[in-house]
């Protein structure tokens, strides 16, 4: 069996943030965690993860968006963008299990991979972050304007700006350029 303070030393020197949460409260979390956030870990402890999002209808919109994932399949992953302490979008690949299928928020372990530098982020428009995120989770132009309530037309605005915005011929190749950024 492994020496539990290896275990510890593994979790704190991972290169990625790595935190668990029950029922959206940060228990526990690495240095690397704190650090992408810009934070002391004993300013995190306890908290709610909505301090990380750009704005409470961020946290409110993106909040349940893997649970039937994890309640089927204990794992959910996803690209989103959330925010440095001191105000910077950080754009993240985040990769969630729960421990508690049934009740997938009751204690989920995540990770949180930085995907580009927050300057690429910053020059996004909060719209354009919407669609990307949409975009990051698979989801059609018809469907992401389904979720925020706007036009199909809207949608497809939005997606063809980015594409002159990045110089990208499609939506992969966006999701690529964004995610290669740094």
């Amino acid at each position: 069996m492994m020496d539990q303070s290896l275990a510890l030393l593994a979790f704190d020197a991972a290169p990625v943030g790595i935190v668990l949460s029950e029922d959206r409260v940060i228990r526990a979390c690495n240095a690397r965690f704190a650090d992408l956030f810009g934070y002391e870990r004993r300013d995190i402890i306890g908290q709610s993860f909505r301090m990380f999002y750009p704005s409470g209808s961020d946290f409110d919109r993106v909040r349940d968006i893997g649970l039937e994932p994890l309640k089927q399949a204990a794992t959910y992953s996803d690209e989103r963008i959330m925010r440095h302490e001191n105000g910077k979008p950080i754009w993240f690949r985040f990769r969630a299990h729960t421990l508690t299928p049934e009740t997938p928020l009751a204690r989920v372990v995540m990770s949180f991979a930085p995907l580009a530098h927050a300057e690429a982020a910053q020059s996004l428009t909060p719209r354009e972050r919407d669609v990307i995120s949409g975009l990051s989770r698979g989801l059609t132009s018809k469907e992401i304007a389904r979720e925020l309530n706007l036009s199909p037309r809207s949608i497809e605005d939005v997606r063809a700006r980015l594409l002159r915005k990045f110089e990208v011929r499609n939506a992969s190749a966006l999701l690529a350029r964004l995610s290669h950024l740094g």
